[in-house]
This record gives structure tokens, C-alpha cells and sequence, in this order.
């Protein structure tokens, strides 16, 4: 058995580019063609305050450019919309649209799917033992926005 801790890094990434692999081909057939993980850590951050694209920026840890193309994106396909903020009306701000709302409710009914295929593949005990795991030695928080602009700057791929 190899122990070795760039295998365990490997294998990680190959598992969450697996379930992100499959559930983006799932959400192509119901009707959310070109999605990306990237799109859903930015809605994610809209919907936690992230209304312009300099706040998305930060959040994601990406540059302000860069959030600024996604956002471009994002309405262009009719996930998220702009509109006058209630507090000062010189201002846009960015809002999820219902059609963004379906596509992360359909994506995490989709994960949820690959969550028991895999649950078949390895059986109950070990999926709980491996999600429990991960959950230990990540500290138990999931809620990394950021994690989208950590992999460009990691990848060496253009923000």
C-alpha cells in the first residue's frame, strides 16, 4: 500500500475533480450547459453580501478583472442580474436571479447523487469514515469562497 503524501494529495483532487466532473456533465442535461465550479463559489458569495465586483473579488480571492468577467458571465447566461440598490440609488448591486437559485439547488441535489453512487461504490461505513475523516483534519469548515482563486494561484493557470 503507497502512504505517501503526494499520492493522498492526487487522490483528493482526482475525487473532487470527479464528483465536479460528473455533477457539471449532470447540470448540462438539465438545462445549465458551460456551468463551472467557479460559478457557483461566486453566487455563493453573492448571496452572502458579495454585491459588486470588487467585494466578489475579495471573496473569491480572484481579482477584481477577473470577478468582473464572471460576473459578465453569470447575467449574460441569467444567473445573476444587477439592480438598484434601496439604499442608494446611484448604485447597482448584484443579486442571484431565480434561475441562478435553481442551479444550486439542482447542483446539490446532483452532488447528492454522486455522494450515494460513491456510497454504493465503497459501501456506508467507509464514506462516513472517510467524510468524517476529512472533516477532522480540515477542521470541520466548508465554507471557503476562496477556494476558486486559491486554485488559479496554485495552478499557474490565468486569474
Amino acid at each position: 500500500m503507497n502512504r505517501s503524501g503526494p499520492e493522498l494529495a492526487l487522490l483528493l483532487l482526482a475525487g473532487f475533480r470527479s464528483m465536479v466532473d460528473a455533477g457539471t456533465a449532470e447540470l448540462a442535461k438539465r438545462g445549465h450547459p458551460d456551468v463551472r465550479a467557479s460559478h457557483d463559489f461566486a453566487m455563493r458569495a453573492i448571496i452572502a453580501g458579495a454585491d459588486s465586483a470588487g467585494e466578489l473579488g475579495r471573496r473569491l480571492s480572484v481579482s477584481k478583472q477577473a470577478a468582473a468577467k464572471t460576473i459578465i458571465v453569470l447575467e449574460e447566461r441569467g444567473y445573476i442580474t444587477r439592480e438598484v440598490d434601496a439604499v442608494d440609488s446611484r448604485r447597482k448591486q448584484l443579486v442571484v436571479t431565480p434561475r441562478g437559485l435553481n442551479l444550486l439547488e439542482t447542483g446539490q441535489e446532483i452532488f447528492d447523487g454522486i455522494w450515494e453512487q460513491w456510497q454504493e461504490r465503497i459501501g456506508v461505513e467507509a464514506l462516513a469514515i472517510l467524510q468524517n475523516s476529512l472533516r477532522t483534519v480540515v477542521g470541520g469548515s466548508t465554507d471557503s469562497l476562496d477556494t476558486f482563486g486559491w486554485l488559479v494561484r496554485t495552478s499557474g493557470a490565468p486569474g
